[in-house]
């Protein structure tokens, strides 16, 4: 074979080789991941889809919450218990970690290390003092703000996380003991000038966080139902911080901890299309912030992928009027809290396989992405 027939016969198989990883590269819709759908169909979009995991769960550490999605939230490793569990001691690694996973996988990450009832087991002792909690309250705080203000993957921040309890919609305080879910912080006190009575660390929160990170949203976390009783009180704790104290608040966030067939219990859906629309009509982001379907028992799969598509597809109805964003609680039941881990509320199971809420989610994705 002569010199110009081996070339030719070269740049035939090239080419053949290129077409055929193109035709490769090329996935059907649903063989997409959560991250390259919003890529494709959601482009200069305000919609974002997102994942939590632990840095040692296997959901991390195999690597699928990076190959599915590029909005990550890290579930404790940025809270108080973690990074201060006691006055004068300091641990980053953990937060490190997921910032520099972040920067290398470009992933926009939700700093999820609000003032909260996740706290360290010294400030929930019964002997605190309000000096004491303030001090550890601020210090933590002031270094978390200036410590992740200037990453750019870090998008939002949980300044404050179930500063009212879901049941008696009063501020959620402290309680006896160390070993129960307790919010220690109204300790510090509660502003009576004002007719809400909001706890001082709220106030105190949002200053820390508008004066040291200017560069990300901070957001109220609520945990609870969509009813409007509970977030007429959010929206007045929204109007007291920016009107009273005149600080910034950029979103609110709903933590979706919900049952089977949720979606059909009630004026759900509609509550929720409302409490978007008000989150909007105030400049406020909306974020469905920690949505899990707890079965509890049912293994009604085909059910539980239901509700996951009803939230996210009245979600993504409202994103022409404003900024939402979703986003999983763990990834799989076998890495869920040891107490809900029989809920089976996640949408990868025990062996970290994807259950039809998976492919459902995708497909709400899709179609509302192209009725649109």
């Amino acid at each position: 074979m002569n010199f110009f027939k081996r070339v030719w016969l070269f740049a035939v198989i090239s080419s053949l080789a290129s077409s055929l990883a193109y035709c490769e590269s090329i996935k059907a819709p649903m063989d997409l991941s959560f991250q390259e759908i919003v890529e494709q169909y959601y482009a200069d979009q305000p919609v974002y889809i997102g994942g939590t995991s632990g840095l040692k769960k296997k959901s991390f550490t195999s690597g699928l919450l990076n190959k599915e999605f590029n909005y990550i939230t890290p579930e404790n490793d940025f809270k108080h218990q973690m990074v201060h569990p006691m006055p004068g001691v300091w641990k980053w690694g953990a937060a490190d970690a997921w910032i520099e996973n972040a920067v290398e996988h470009n992933q926009i990450v939700r700093l999820h290390g609000p003032i909260s009832p996740q706290c360290s087991t010294w400030a929930k002792q019964d002997d605190r003092t309000a000096q004491e909690l303030l001090i550890s309250m601020v210090d933590f705080m002031t270094a978390q703000c200036k410590r992740y203000n200037d990453v750019p993957q870090v998008r939002w921040m949980d300044v404050v996380n179930e500063t009212i309890d879901k049941g008696s919609m009063d501020w959620f305080g402290p309680r006896p003991g160390t070993d129960r879910w307790e919010n220690p912080w109204t300790k510090i006190g509660f502003d009576k000038t004002h007719p809400l009575e909001p706890p001082l660390y709220i106030g105190f929160a949002f200053h820390i966080a508008n004066r040291y990170a200017p560069n990300i949203d901070l957001i109220i976390n609520q945990h609870g139902s969509v009813s409007p009783k509970l977030w007429d009180k959010v929206f007045a704790l929204v109007d007291y911080l920016r009107q009273h104290k005149g600080l910034r608040v950029d979103g609110i966030g709903w933590q979706a901890h919900v049952d089977l067939a949720w979606e059909k219990t009630g004026d759900n859906l509609r509550d929720l299309a409302d409490l978007i629309d008000r989150a909007h009509a105030k400049d406020l982001s909306f974020h469905v912030t920690e949505n899990n379907v707890w079965l509890k028992g049912n293994k009604d799969y085909e059910g539980q992928a239901d509700t996951f598509a009803a939230i996210l597809r009245v979600l993504l109805s409202k994103r022409f009027s404003g900024e939402v964003s979703w986003n999983v609680w763990n990834l799989s039941d076998a890495d869920s809290w040891a107490t809900m881990r029989e809920f089976d509320g996640c949408i990868f199971d025990y062996d970290y396989q994807p259950k039809p809420a998976y492919f459902a989610l995708k497909k709400v994705l899709i179609e509302s992405a192209s009725s649109d």
